[in-house]
């Protein structure tokens, strides 16, 4: 009992710092939710977590909605995603965990690079990236970083590219979630109170990141989840390979 508050905590507190970020939520919780489930149910259950936040981000920022961005972008997240969460569960455990961590290490860095080296990537791309960011959240529940790269240049307003985000997000995740059920249900089921524990325990975050959000200074919240996730990357992989 006492692990799961622990759980719950980290839940919250997650769920409120990536709303100013726009992304990062998967990526945090994913490891201490591992502490309870192996891989494959933690993505599934993270995924119904990650839905619920982003459905109630959505709710009190949808004034900031920039709906341009998601018909731009939507239907190429949810072709990816479905592809994606279709292919998770037919790799193995440790691989997926590597997959995970190879991603979470590079494009992170590859975001930071681009304040150095000045490199605007064409917005032609911004479909491939949108595919992406899709599949790959189908495939390991961690869409955030690449879908940030592709969206928070184009929205340069933090309230627009929060809201945005989280609908992007959802559609991400309206997508995976009935294929994770379809192939892997019956042991997704068996975590369904603890889902239920930390999906409100997401909900109170949000909230308290909304208040968060007016006041932060966004850039410096992304930097420190982006150093989180390239440390977790780290994490994961060095698990997978012991």
């Amino acid at each position: 009992m006492e692990t799961e508050i622990i759980v719950a905590v980290a839940v919250f507190f997650a769920a409120a710092l990536t709303v100013p970020a726009g992304f990062g939520l998967s990526t945090m919780i994913t490891p201490v939710i591992l502490i309870l489930m192996p891989p494959h149910e933690a993505v599934a259950v993270v995924a119904v977590i990650h839905g619920i936040h982003n459905g109630v981000k959505y709710a009190v920022l949808k004034e900031h909605l920039d709906l341009g961005a998601v018909k731009k972008y939507g239907i190429w997240l949810v072709i990816g995603a479905i592809i994606g969460a279709s292919l998770q569960g037919l790799v193995p455990e440790d691989p997926l965990l590597i997959v995970i961590g190879i991603f979470l290490i590079t494009l992170p860095l590859l975001s930071l690079s681009e304040g150095w080296t000045g490199y605007r990537i064409p917005e032609a791309n911004d479909r491939l990236g949108g595919f992406g960011s899709g599949f790959m959240g189908g495939l390991s529940g961690h869409q955030g970083a690449l879908r940030a790269m592709f969206l928070k240049r184009r929205l340069s307003d933090k309230m627009a590219y929060a809201a945005t985000a989280s609908v992007l997000a959802l559609c991400v995740d309206l997508s995976r979630i009935p294929v994770y059920l379809f192939f892997n249900g019956g042991d997704i089921m068996q975590h369904l109170e603890v889902t239920i524990g930390l999906s409100i325990a997401a909900i109170f975050g949000v909230k308290s990141g909304k208040k968060f959000l007016e006041k932060a200074k966004t850039k410096s919240i992304q930097l420190g989840i982006t150093i989180g996730i390239v440390a977790s990357g780290f994490y994961y992989i060095y698990t997978a390979l012991n």
